[in-house]
């Protein structure tokens, strides 16, 4: 509208001129948003763009030359009728520009939303496979633990009933416990050490008095969120180690601290290096404990294992911001 009033047309007609040129280029522009909203052309077929950029260029030209010689018919518009007819290619390469530049804008906007999408998909397929992954992994534990369960209640029930019933009850109490938790992802480390002591009232049911356990947790570490059942397979496997291979009494060491705000378990068990061998003693408790703290933290370094002086010791570390994040 400036341009054509400083070439010394009426405001008038440099009004209508700009209210019909760039309503036109206003309704080509929204045409290509809605197309590219709903169509977005490989990147091979680019080229099928830049045509309809210009059919829709020539389309407005056209059309706003076409209508502003039926708005403007009276003696004073034929000077800017003739300029209208000389600068019809000019406009229309400006058309094309704009046009092609919103088309630009849009297929660059689009394409992000679309990677965003894409992105979004392939990360919450991720998440539903390593939850899958996870639930299953929790679910082998179970079994696993129930079928050792099982066969000391059979030993139990032809020497000392008494003590079989006793363990059934217990049993019983531990797996209400652990299915109340089966939903849950995260709990507190209170929660996981009632369930723990549960556990190990079995256990010393089936062993007596050759098992004992110590227990030392700092009490900032008991609101901490720890995954569910995540230390009844490392204990197991010390006590596994600790008394299969020897008539003597065992004491089973557990501490849980809080080291900078993150927990930390430790489980120290004895070991005959003669008839146990701790670098193969980490079964399948202490690999689906790894599996698991892998696909929450991806990290591969917060289960270690150590043997020194006939002390078998692994060590389990749950990073601060899961705590927290949670």
């Amino acid at each position: 509208m400036l341009l054509i009033n400083q070439y010394g047309f009426s405001v008038n007609n440099a009004l209508i001129d700009g209210l019909v040129t760039n309503g036109l280029l206003l309704a080509a522009s929204a045409l290509v948003i809605n197309i590219l909203r709903y169509y977005l052309p490989n990147r091979d077929r680019y080229l099928y763009l830049l045509v309809l950029c210009i059919m829709l260029s020539l389309a407005c030209s056209s059309l706003s030359k076409f209508i502003l010689n039926l708005s403007l018919t009276g003696p004073s518009d034929s000077g800017y009728l003739i300029f209208l007819s000389k600068s019809y290619w000019i406009r229309t390469g400006i058309a094309y520009l704009q046009i092609t530049c919103m088309a630009i804008i849009c297929v660059l906007w689009y394409s992000q939303e679309e990677e965003h999408e894409n992105r979004q998909r392939k990360n919450d397929a991720e998440k539903l496979s390593r939850d899958a992954e996870l639930y299953k992994l929790r679910q082998q534990l179970q079994p696993h633990f129930l079928f050792n369960s099982l066969n000391s209640i059979s030993a139990l029930i032809g020497s000392d009933p008494s003590q079989a019933r006793k363990m059934i009850h217990q049993l019983s109490d531990f797996l209400r416990t652990t299915l109340r938790k089966d939903e849950e992802q995260w709990v507190k480390m209170e929660e996981e050490l009632e369930s723990l002591e549960l556990y190990l009232d079995i256990e010393k049911v089936r062993f007596g008095h050759r098992l004992t356990t110590a227990i030392e947790k700092d009490e900032n570490c008991l609101q901490m969120l720890i995954p569910p059942m995540l230390l009844q397979p490392v204990v197991e496997n010390a006590i596994k180690f600790g008394l299969y291979d020897t008539t003597d009494a065992v004491v089973i060491q557990i501490a849980v601290l809080n080291e900078n705000n993150s927990l930390k378990v430790i489980v120290r068990n004895p070991f005959d290096p003669e008839t146990a061998s701790p670098r193969q003693g980490t079964g399948f408790g202490l690999n689906s404990i790894k599996r698991r703290l892998y696909l929450l933290f991806a990290r591969t370094d917060l289960v270690e294992t150590s043997a020194t002086e006939r002390v078998f010791t692994t060590t389990i570390k749950i990073p601060k911001h899961e705590n927290y994040n949670h």
